[in-house]
């Protein structure tokens, strides 16, 4: 529930906060303005591109739901966002604005894909070589993760874990299991997500977002599947919380993301952030798809502060508690813990 306390926070304080960002897709995260410049330069070099301006289709008057969600990345923008000069143009466009946001660690996951003569482990070359030559690198250490579809076959998933293994050593991270959430059977992808844990890559799974992705049977199917984090959380029974807290599973809470898409009744004050920010886990808050929500991390812990009366102390804290559950490794998590003692001095 929304409480009264009144906060010492503004967009100032949150905008300066060192931030961690660990659910960001990298195709959700492209700007309206960002596609609407890809699709002028298609049209250029093809009057007769069949896609339609970004910025009508992504106007801010746009509502979605789990229904409308999905097909948008299927249907246009990874049509859109197809050849490597749009990739390329993209992934540093995305880099970019989490990198003004005050994000300094960053974790992006996308799924391989092929498209006009990029085939998946091109794509994730070129992914790859974005976060190296990235101007701002030193001041946003990234990683990425590869994210598996529910609509997958075992197969395919194997893929993406064998891609991750192959590019490990150029900072993937992890992997992940995301899609529309109505779709595909996990229990598919256990030999997968098997080998990944065997080579040393984390897991992070989208874990009871909707209703139909709720079921008992696939939430213990998921948690055998022995994930480091989940993200959304959102239609999960007391007691398997209490088990995720016992297995000190790090969670990845994206507000205004559940909140516009209606994954989520009521609003940010009912989102359950509320009951999370009490119990003793690892949390962070997430844009997971901030091109299309349009709230970037720093809104994210403004939100929360004016609706649950957090001081700055609070959202430091809040911080340091995303930091505890990131992919990159031990000396990353002091460097970011020094990061968050300079600013509460």
């Amino acid at each position: 529930m929304t409480q009264s306390a009144t906060t010492d926070v503004d967009a100032a304080f949150t905008l300066s906060l060192p931030k961690v960002e660990l659910h960001a897709h990298l195709t959700g995260s492209i700007t309206p303005q960002c596609l609407h410049e890809i699709w002028q330069q298609r049209k250029l070099s093809d009057p007769n591109l069949a896609l339609g301006d970004p910025l009508e289709l992504l106007s801010k008057d746009k509502t979605w739901n789990a229904t409308t969600f999905f097909p948008l990345f299927s249907s246009y923008i990874y049509a859109l966002c197809s050849t490597r000069e749009s990739i390329i143009y993209s992934t540093n466009s995305v880099l970019q604005n989490f990198k003004e946001d005050g994000v300094v660690y960053l974790e992006l996951r996308t799924t391989p894909r092929s498209s006009e003569g990029v085939s998946k482990e091109a794509y994730i070359g070129l992914v790859l070589g974005c976060i190296d030559n990235f101007e701002g690198k030193e001041a946003i250490p990234t990683y990425l993760i590869l994210s598996i579809d529910r609509r997958s076959t075992a197969s395919q998933a194997m893929e993406v874990v064998d891609l991750a293994i192959r590019y490990k050593e150029r900072g993937v991270v992890g992997v992940d299991l995301c899609g529309d959430p109505s779709k595909g059977d996990v229990s598919v992808f256990k030999a997968a997500f098997t080998k990944a844990k065997q080579h040393g890559l984390k897991i992070t799974l989208h874990f009871a977002e909707v209703p139909a992705s709720s079921s008992e049977l696939e939430l213990e199917t998921l948690l055998r599947f022995g994930p480091d984090r989940l993200g959304h959380v959102i239609h999960v029974p007391e007691e398997m919380a209490h088990e995720i807290m016992r297995r000190r599973i790090g969670l990845e809470l994206c507000i205004s993301c559940n909140v516009q898409a209606s994954l989520t009744e009521g609003g940010v004050g009912e989102h359950h952030f509320g009951w999370w920010k009490d119990r003793e886990c690892s949390i962070a808050l997430c844009t997971d798809d901030l091109g299309i929500f349009g709230s970037p991390l720093s809104n994210e812990y403004l939100l929360v502060a004016e609706t649950f009366g957090l001081s700055r102390k609070e959202l430091l804290k809040l911080s340091g508690r995303a930091v505890e559950c990131i992919f990159g490794g031990e000396e990353e998590k002091q460097r970011l813990l020094a990061l968050l003692v300079r600013q509460e001095k």
